[in-house]
């Protein structure tokens, strides 16, 4: 399989894990996410009132200079953790 099916098939995985992760863990499924989707983020950071829109586009900032190849190696191996 290639590294693009394997990443889709990871994203449906996570998708149906039989135990919810942890805030944590969902943050950092989602910075993952979006590094491999998107690339580094260049978006302004959202305003002080929006916690949640904070927290996720600090964790994204955090993967910037990871490759989108390698952010969805790291994805696929961090949903098959949240598998186990």
């Amino acid at each position: 399989m290639s590294l693009d099916s394997d990443f889709e098939t990871a994203a449906n995985n996570a998708r149906n894990l039989s135990k919810k992760p942890s805030d944590k863990d969902l943050l950092t499924l989602y910075a993952l996410y979006k590094q491999a989707t998107s690339g580094d983020n260049t978006t302004s950071r959202p305003g002080f009132t929006d916690f949640t829109g904070k927290a996720k586009w600090d964790a994204w900032t955090e993967k910037k200079g990871l490759s989108q190849e390698n952010a969805k190696k790291e994805y696929i191996l961090f949903v098959q953790k949240l598998q186990n």
